[in-house]
């Protein structure tokens, strides 16, 4: 039988088949098997290439031709992070750690990442640049470097210094510069949007539009105190079981490791600080520094050969009459220069060290005598004439000037040293006694402290830390019942944690919650009750019954409002927005209708009359500022209808299990 077998499917139609088989194969499934694992990315963006937008998503032109973009882990932690943040201080006390953690909100978070760079995979694709000169300009339109409203070198590079982890100037421009290249797309698109005149004369009818309305206020219900049966009290507890759930909670152990738990090292000898001075000698050179002024020629990134050579000539003729007898170089500026961040002052720029203006500028300032206008000089920016005024020249700071900085560095680095030898230890005394927090505390002379019960984004002190409340709630210290690896709330401030007890979210018994339940069954009530007079109400009214008869029969109070406004808070937000929304009532009828306020009280309207807004009142001005926001909104929505069309034609792929 086997032979048989083997003569049936070793025939030129076998092989046919199994060709036509292996192409399938070939396109859709030798990704599954070559890639499945290999990703270590959050997500990655997939687009054709600029000379084959319609290059097919397939998988082998896919990966010879589309380029791509790849969203590192680092970078959603990053803004998964700072997301969490403002989260926690936009909502306080309300903030749910534990809900903020799902996957769904990760999803969120990493979208707007993927946003980004489609953006910016998108411009880089269409060829699109950010120039030197645009970046130097926002850097320098940055309020945080500058001082008395201009641009500050010093403080620049001062400010770059201190973030974590440092900046040089060029790493900033660089970043600036894919900022700016990011949003040039939806920016562009977004100015191409604009108002009718229509628009806006339906826009001011809308917003000068006033009703007159009849008022009733039906109070907050009354508390009920009827009976209520067990099997209601089961119905509504089946039906609601969701909100009578206890969340988890945690109790902790923990030793609390702060700066005071080591004693202050001995000062640092002559040979220590010295060895520390050569190593960092070059935090001791101060660089030449030059007082510099300038008269810059714009020359735009777009010009022509002809404009061009004429700003050269212009830049000339002021370099010639900067250097002529008795001229005055800060006049000339403010009444030639193109920069206006330096005009009003006479171009000066203060001072500045290399690096912060271009090569070719710096090249030029090297090279000029001090209180001679230079020739011009050609930079990103355009023509430049410049003056230097002064000159400081570069040293070196000696070891004995330098010695009280390297003292004091030396005393934090040993104190430091000290402290983390500390932590060594206990981490040696948890090794060998993984279950007890009792050794190690020993060892560090310090008391075994207690918290909680708590919940997910409750406790109090170290318990509400969110690293110490991601350690407690892991399912090592919890399973385990270990002692944690050192958790680092601040410099030199550490604890180690050991979860004592743990209670999973559970399900609350009707008979723990059984008074909750007949609150809101007696809250219920009295709200359903209070709606339905409130409809009986409104089907009065829209049936022809006079709205101050309704209102008095059940001893309401009710008004008359004539020339209602919108937006206006009385009786509440909620009800103005409910009465401008209603439908405009017919020729001797009304438009009735009831809101719920947030006090639990009813507000039962009849529109009368509707008056659109006076379009002919509106001034110029008034027409200008709406029709700047009505572009503005159809902008934001070109600009998604844009990511929305640029995202269909890119793949992005998401690596959930790595979120």
């Amino acid at each position: 039988m086997l032979q048989a077998l083997r003569e049936k499917t070793s025939g030129w139609i076998a092989g046919v088949i199994v060709i036509l088989l292996a192409i399938p194969f070939a396109f859709f499934g030798m990704e599954q098997y070559l890639f499945q694992s290999s990703a270590n990315y959050a997500a990655k963006v997939e687009a054709p290439p600029s000379w084959w937008r319609s290059a097919p998503d397939i998988w082998p032109v896919r990966k010879a031709f589309w380029v791509s973009r790849d969203i590192p882990l680092e970078e959603f932690r990053r803004e998964f992070e700072s997301a969490r943040q403002q989260a926690r201080a936009m909502q306080g006390e309300a903030f749910d750690a534990r809900a903020f953690e799902q996957l769904e909100n990760k999803l969120r978070v990493l979208d707007q990442v993927v946003d980004r760079t489609v953006f910016s995979l998108a411009a880089e694709n269409a060829g699109i640049a950010v120039g030197n000169a645009r970046v130097a300009e926002v850097v320098a339109a940055m309020p945080e470097f500058q001082v008395d409203g201009r641009f500050d070198p010093q403080r620049y590079q001062m400010v770059l210094q201190s973030r974590v982890p440092a900046q040089t100037p060029r790493q900033h421009q660089e970043e600036i510069r894919g900022q700016l290249q990011m949003l040039l797309l939806p920016n562009r698109v977004a100015r191409t949007a604009f108002a009718t005149p229509g628009q806006v004369e339906r826009l001011i009818q809308l917003l000068g539009e006033k009703r007159d309305v009849d008022l009733a206020l039906v109070p907050a219900p009354a508390p009920d105190a009827g009976a209520i049966a067990a099997a209601d009290i089961q119905a509504w507890y089946d039906s609601h079981r969701s909100e009578y759930r206890a969340p988890e909670e945690v109790s902790i152990e923990y030793v609390e490791i702060r700066d005071d738990a080591v004693q202050d090292p001995p000062p640092a000898d002559d040979a220590t600080l010295r060895a520390r001075y050569e190593q960092e000698k070059a935090r001791f050179v101060e660089p030449s520094q030059h007082l510099v002024s300038h008269v810059l020629v714009r020359v735009p990134a777009d010009a022509g050969a002809a404009e061009r050579e004429a700003a050269r000539g212009r830049a000339a003729a002021i370099a010639a009459k900067a250097r002529a007898e008795g001229a005055d170089f800060a006049a000339i500026a403010r009444e030639e220069s193109d920069d206006e961040g330096s005009k009003a002052s006479g171009g000066d720029l203060g001072w500045l060290e290399a690096g912060i203006m271009g090569e070719g500028f710096d090249k030029a300032v090297g090279a000029a005598e001090v209180g001679v206008p230079s020739d011009p000089v050609l930079t990103d920016f355009g023509w430049h004439v410049l003056l230097v005024r002064d000159v400081r020249e570069g040293r070196s700071v000696p070891f004995e000037e330098a010695r009280e900085e390297l003292a004091q560095a030396q005393a934090v680095a040993d104190r430091e040293r000290a402290f983390n030898e500390l932590i060594g230890r206990l981490v040696d005394q948890v090794y060998r006694n993984p279950g007890s927090l009792g050794p190690t505390a020993r060892e560090a002379g310090l008391p075994v402290q207690k918290a909680g019960p708590f919940t997910r984004g409750g406790g109090e002190g170290i318990a509400a830390h969110p690293l110490v409340q991601r350690a407690a709630f892991s399912e090592a210290l919890v399973q385990d019942g270990t002692v944690s690896d050192p958790i680092e709330i601040d410099t030199n401030h550490t604890v180690l944690i050991r979860v004592t007890s743990h209670a999973p979210e559970r399900e609350q018994p009707l008979a723990e919650v059984r008074d909750q339940v007949v609150a809101a069954i007696r809250a219920d009530r009295s709200r359903q009750a209070a709606l339905a007079s409130a409809d009986a109400a409104v089907a009065a009214i829209s049936g022809g019954k006079p709205r101050a008869e309704v209102a008095e029969a059940q001893g309401w109070e009710h008004m008359a409002m004539l020339g209602f406004q919108r937006g206006f808070p009385a009786p509440s937000p909620e009800a103005n927005e409910a009465i401008f929304a209603a439908t405009e009532p017919a020729a001797a009828a009304v438009s009735a209708g009831r809101v719920q306020q947030q006090d639990g009280s009813i507000v039962v309207y009849a529109v009368k009359s509707v008056v659109p807004g006076d379009v002919s009142s509106a001034t110029d001005e008034e027409r200008a500022m709406l029709a700047s926001q009505l572009s503005r909104m159809a902008g934001d929505e070109d600009a998604m209808s844009l990511l929305r069309e640029l995202r269909r034609r890119m793949r992005v792929t998401t690596v959930e299990a790595l979120l």
